[in-house]
């Protein structure tokens, strides 16, 4: 069972809460500050309690040494605002200038470290980073699902020096609504992946192939299966090498009688920068490009959508960043916005898609976690969930 934070007594103790504050920046500003709103609650909900709250993060890949672009300290004042609490941002990680700053401190004090990956340790697991961490705090809570998959210091090494670390309410309503994805879908189940390489999800997909009702493929993705299944893809982006892993997904789902939905149409162009035209699959050129599904792929998709009762989607349909093959991973998210169903989007540009497209709100749960809400679908045991199992 999960221990979770409303279960701890935080009052006149230090609480290291591992956060995900991983934003972009730019000229030291905050560009989106949609994790910092999400974690707001959590450090709020502390601070109130009478907690000392030593909040600690990651931003981008730092790789072991201070980066001045990187660092948080830009993250501090938006976290401030959001929670209406003064924020004490600390220019270091778990040395004496952190250990005085956290000594000075007093109940309801919010503290943010600087970024934990301008430490080698962090990454690496350091059992010695991992010690000076668990010496700033009394109590420990990870509310950051997005690196729960990641074995590192602040995640899960630090968790297991404390007798009773705990999962925060971001942390705990991850692994609700995926949960019942992966445990307890209310059926039909579709599951929509998209994105670039089937490499980055084969696990994943297996695992979908042998839970879900009808599993779609759509984005570059879906050119590797096209390709395995005998149809022509031009110069369109694809993995050749998992051909024979694209025909085993497709036999393990027929098998169990799930139904694979693959693009009958597609919208190609010689590049990018080109004007797309839409096209039967069977009908691309050899110079063609696939940048997005075509008008009868998205219907079929919106059928089968709204027919279910259950929905994960996680990847686009094409290049949606660039308006002319945008409309494809649009038509999904509407999809899954009409649908009525239980649908939960897992991270990364499928969370970016349905925020451009105005309809996170509609959605039962959008995952701040790409590759931990992968994984965690995949059946695989997520390292910075599985120490805040009561042991």
């Amino acid at each position: 069972m999960l221990r979770q934070m409303d279960r701890l007594e935080v009052a006149g103790k230090r609480v290291l809460v591992r956060l995900d504050l991983n934003v972009p920046l730019k000229e030291g500003q905050v560009r989106d500050d949609t994790r910092v709103r999400e974690a707001a609650p959590t450090v709020r909900a502390l601070a109130e309690r009478g907690a000392i709250v030593v909040a600690c993060s990651h931003l981008g890949r730092a790789k072991g040494k201070p980066d001045p672009a990187l660092s948080l300290a830009p993250v501090a004042p938006v976290l401030a605002r959001h929670t209406g609490r003064a924020v004490q941002f600390v220019p270091d990680i778990a040395g004496e200038v952190a250990q005085r700053a956290v000594a000075a401190a007093k109940p309801g004090d919010v503290l943010l470290l600087e970024n934990l990956r301008f430490d080698p340790g962090e990454e690496s697991n350091s059992p010695e980073l991992c010690q000076k961490l668990a010496a700033l705090a009394d109590l420990y809570v990870n509310d950051a699902f997005g690196t729960a998959h990641r074995a590192h210091a602040s995640t899960a090494g630090v968790a297991k020096l404390f007798a009773a670390p705990a999962a925060g309410p971001l942390m705990a309503r991850e692994l609700a609504a995926l949960g019942k994805v992966r445990d307890n879908p209310e059926r039909p189940f579709v599951a929509v992946v998209g994105g670039a390489k089937v490499s980055d999800k084969l696990a994943t997909l297996e695992s979908l192939a042998a839970r879900a009702d009808t599993l779609v493929l759509v984005g570059g993705m879906a050119n590797t299966f096209l390709l395995a299944s005998g149809v022509a893809i031009g110069a369109s982006l694809a993995e050749p090498d998992l051909a024979d892993a694209a025909r085993a997904i497709m036999g393990a789902a027929a098998a169990r009688g799930v139904k694979v939905l693959l693009p009958v149409d597609v919208v190609v162009a010689a590049d990018l920068e080109a004007a797309g035209r839409t096209v039967p699959v069977g009908e691309v050129g050899a110079s063609d490009k696939i940048f997005d599904i075509g008008p009868a792929s998205r219907a079929a998709i919106a059928a089968v959508v709204a027919g279910a009762r259950t929905v994960f989607w996680n990847g686009p349909a094409g290049v949606f960043e660039k308006p002319a093959f945008a409309e494809g991973t649009m038509a999904i998210a509407r999809a899954l916005a009409d649908s009525g169903a239980f649908t939960v989007v897992g991270g990364g540009e499928s969370v970016a898609a349905v925020q451009q497209a105005g309809l996170a709100a509609k959605l039962s749960h959008v995952s701040t976690g790409g590759g931990a809400s992968l994984e965690f679908l995949a059946g695989d045991a997520l390292p910075g969930v599985a120490v805040l199992e009561e042991r």
